[in-house]
Formats: structure tokens, sequence, C-alpha cells
């Protein structure tokens, strides 16, 4: 039997993506009424060339739902660092749902949890007897690589990927995909504005799990680490493991999508009215 090929969507990496591209040269594509639809047009250049790309037999595009968070909660600046979206941005989020809804795919999303972890979620579930590829341009969904989920990269350009997968992991990180939450526990992310351990850089992050693993190992070896780097773990311990917990997909929050209601199936004219909407007159010979 063949399994089927079930692409999952990182609609907000997408979206956020291609609104960027466009608006840094003041072009936000409006409609006749003055609605802003730049990044819907460009998430919809990036999807159909993946779906051109990677051929799915089924897709599903998952969302953030509001930035509150149980990780904000955990951690009161988590993303504090990132201002409002753009006001040409705002409308287009419901726009881009309305158009992947013309596309018959199911939009999921649930308040409290990131699109990653509506991601994760359905990626274990299916991989168990499916190949799951994600899409998307967001580096913390490395960790979710596993047997059956690999992850599609959008590097710069379009049509540019860079596929990471159970094969090819270790070559190109130097550790293994289990081993990133850790890794982002010691250096912290700036773009998510969580600090991890103060002092602690990628490179030296890199080398501890190198030589020991994960967290735990490194903690039960603290008294054999160079004095410098003991220091600062035992003086960002609590960071330390806040890093970690908010650093890592959860990968059981309760969502559901039968998978028959995924299959890449639309019905082209209600795109084509879509599209005359939105007047996006070259994405029709795209489908």
């Amino acid at each position: 039997m063949n399994k089927n090929n079930i692409l999952l969507v990182d609609g907000m990496a997408l979206l956020f993506r291609g609104f960027f591209a466009t608006a840094f040269r003041g072009n936000f594509m409006m409609t006749s009424k003055g609605i802003p639809t730049n990044g819907v047009y460009q998430f919809l250049r990036y999807f159909l060339d993946a779906v051109q790309t990677f051929e799915p037999t089924h897709v599903i595009c998952c969302w953030d739902m509001g930035s509150k968070t149980f990780r904000s909660e955990l951690y009161n600046e988590y993303k504090a660092n990132r201002g409002e979206p753009p006001v040409e941005l705002i409308p287009q989020f419901e726009l881009v749902k309305e158009v992947t809804e013309a596309f018959n795919m199911p939009n999921i999303g649930i308040t409290n949890y990131e699109a990653d972890d509506c991601i994760g979620t359905l990626a274990k579930a299916y991989s168990e007897e499916n190949q799951v590829i994600i899409l998307t341009g967001d580096q913390d969904i490395l960790q979710l690589v596993d047997e059956g989920i690999s992850v599609a990269i959008m590097r710069k350009g379009q049509g540019n990927y860079e596929i990471f997968d159970v094969n090819n992991f270790y070559d190109k990180k130097g550790i293994h995909p289990n081993q990133i939450v850790d890794l982002k526990g010691l250096m912290g992310d700036s773009s998510d504005n969580y600090p991890g351990v103060k002092g602690i850089g990628e490179k030296t992050a890199l080398k501890l799990i190198k030589e020991h693993g994960t967290i735990d190992a490194i903690l039960a070896n603290i008294e054999h680490l160079p004095k410098g780097i003991r220091a600062k773990i035992s003086d960002n311990l609590d960071m330390l493991h806040l890093s970690r917990e908010l650093a890592e997909i959860k990968c059981d929050v309760p969502i559901r999508c039968e998978i028959e209601d995924a299959l890449w199936k639309y019905d082209r004219n209600i795109i084509e009215q879509k599209f005359s909407e939105l007047e996006f007159k070259n994405l029709a010979k795209l489908i």
C-alpha cells in the first residue's frame, strides 16, 4: 500500500514571510476596494510552489490563534520583543484563511497554543502510517524531524527548500533532532525573547550538547565542567529549565483532523472566483 504524503503548512510563517518580502518596497497590492493583499498573494505563490514540488496527497494549514499562549503565561517576556503587526497585515490574517478554505483544506489552530504545537501534534499522529513533510521558514520545527517526518525550510528566493530528514540531519547539524530543545535551553532564542543561560552562546551550547548529549547529563557532570561555564549554569538554573520548556514543541495538544478531511482536492471554479474577488489575475494559471 502506498503511503499518503501529508503536507503540514506553517501558515503564519508563510504569510509573514510573504508580507515582508514585498512590504519593504512599499508594495501592499491593494484591491480596488482598498484591501491590502500582498501577504496573501505571496503566501499563495509559496504554497502553490510547495504543492508542485512535494506533490502531497493531503494538505493541512496550521495557525497561531492570538499572541497569548501557555508560554507567555510561563514567561511574561516570551515574544514580548515583537511589536504589533503592521496595519496592512491585520486584514490579511482572515483573508488568507478564506483563501485556504477555498482550496478545501483544513485550517487548524487552538487558543493557548502556537501553530508549531498543532503541527507537532498532527505530525506525530500521522507519521505512524504516513509520510509527513512540514513546510516552514522556522528553524524551531527541526526538533520534530523523525522517522516519517521531514522538514522543508524555505530559503531565500522562491522554490528554494532545504530538506531535513532522519538520514541527513546529523550531517547537517552535528546533533540529533531531539537535542535541539536542550540546545535552545542553553543558548536561548533571541527571536522568541528567552535568554537560556546568560553568557552561553550557540558555540558553547553546541559543544556542551555534543559532549554530554542532554541538559540532564550536563547537570549530572557539572563538577567536571570548566569553572566559568559551571558558574554560569549554576547561576541560571531556573532560566535554563524554563528556556528548555519554552523551546519544546508540544505534541499532545487537544486537536484532531481526520485524514480524509485533508485530501488535496479542490474545485477550480471556487478558487478562480476567490482569486477574481481578490483581483489576483496571474495566480489562476498556477493551479
